[in-house]
């Protein structure tokens, strides 16, 4: 399959809440929004699951877990299956959202749209979001412009097609026809709480994929004052 990425090291190692601020984030995220037992969600690269189980235990919202990687997705399977929660999960891509328009209240994307084709994502749950629904997201973000050899050095190993600043995602939401566009970024120290990420192995991972995760350390270390995140929100 030649050499393994980021995700399959995600994957293998069945990390949760891999986005930045892990689940505490999210839940804070969450707690700001008006979400009940009648709301429809749509946790958009749901990974192996960890949101999506938060979102119906916290909420017993409808939910929805939308993924890609066979790998995340069978975890997911696992966990619904063996806390017994009703959450419909579908392997799928958020560049081509497998439902029909005007189908969610809520969709939630954390640090998936970094990782895809942005405009044609951002078109896609605008698409499918009810009108008044929110776009929740948590996403990279750069905190100033990079060098060629800086921006190809992230980008090779995230493998993604371009790396956005505050405004150049503020620009991306707009297009797609959002409104009320709110850009954080969050308070919340990142030492804040229990940020220890879940795991959940593969019995047969690579031992290359301890290298990769050595990797992501000396980038996030190497970029630590360029390589950020922001708390996307906007309504349709």
């Amino acid at each position: 399959m030649g050499s393994l990425t980021y995700f399959d090291f995600l994957a293998k190692f069945g990390v949760g809440g891999a986005h930045p601020g892990g689940i505490n984030l999210t839940q804070n995220i969450l707690s700001n929004e008006q979400i009940n037992n009648q709301s429809v969600i749509l946790d958009a690269g749901c990974g192996t699951g960890q949101t999506a189980a938060y979102l119906y235990q916290q909420y017993a919202a409808e939910v929805y877990g939308l993924e890609i990687n066979p790998i995340m997705v069978e975890k997911a399977k696992n966990r619904f299956q063996t806390l017994q929660l009703p959450i419909h999960l579908i392997q799928g891509s958020i560049e081509e959202i497998p439902f029909a328009d005007n189908t969610f209240d809520f969709i939630l994307s954390e640090s998936v749209l970094a990782f895809v084709n942005k405009p044609k994502a951002m078109k896609e749950i605008y698409r499918v979001l009810k009108n008044g629904g929110r776009l929740l997201a948590n996403e990279m973000t750069m905190n100033r412009p990079l060098s060629p050899h800086e921006s190809a050095e992230i980008m090779n190993f995230y493998g993604v097609d371009s790396l956005l600043q505050e405004q150049d995602w503020s620009y991306l939401i707009q297009s797609a026809g959002f409104r009320d566009i709110e850009i954080k970024v969050h308070d919340l120290p990142l030492s804040h709480g229990n940020q220890t990420p879940e795991f959940n192995f593969s019995d047969n991972f690579e031992p290359e994929l301890f290298h990769i995760l050595n990797e992501h350390g000396n980038i996030v270390i190497k970029y630590q004052d360029t390589l950020s995140y922001r708390i996307l929100t906007a309504t349709k």
